[in-house]
């Protein structure tokens, strides 16, 4: 048997305002929420299977620095996919890693756009293909993991 990821559970410091960026920005549904003081947390998905658990567990935001997660891929079927949400991102203010869509790496099909949550947390929204012109910000080097 081969494992594969479940659901991925994030640690943020404000769950009003990482709900709103994850379900209403990006579109994820919210399965159900925990509105306990001490114990608030958003379980999101697609609508029936949970992808993405919120835990208002956090005292301060995202530190790269540190061990643990590196970045939260998110695919698309389409370049064109990917380009919808880097406006609805840049008219929310999101901090962007790169200018636009690039490539995976150097002669890549794929590729994305590379961001940061509202606690810094690093974020991915890639298409499989159509990223075949964009460019390579780290030349052979894989793009997302030296944002």
């Amino acid at each position: 048997m081969t494992l594969r990821t479940g659901h991925v559970g994030l640690n943020v410091t404000d769950l009003g305002r990482s709900l709103a960026f994850y379900r209403d920005l990006l579109g994820f549904t919210l399965l159900t929420e925990g509105k306990e003081e001490g114990r608030r947390f958003a379980l999101l998905g697609d609508g029936e299977r949970l992808t993405l658990a919120l835990w208002e567990q956090a005292g301060q935001p995202f530190d790269g620095d540190r061990s643990g997660l590196h970045h939260l891929a998110l695919e698309v079927d389409s370049v064109e996919r990917v380009r919808e949400y880097e406006e609805a991102l840049r008219e929310y203010g999101a901090e962007f890693a790169y200018d636009g869509v690039v490539a995976h790496r150097e002669g890549a099909s794929s590729g994305g756009i590379f961001f940061h949550d509202p606690d810094g947390i690093r974020l991915e929204i890639c298409a499989p293909s159509g990223a075949e012109d964009a460019p390579a910000p780290n030349g052979s080097a894989p793009t997302c993991g030296f944002f």
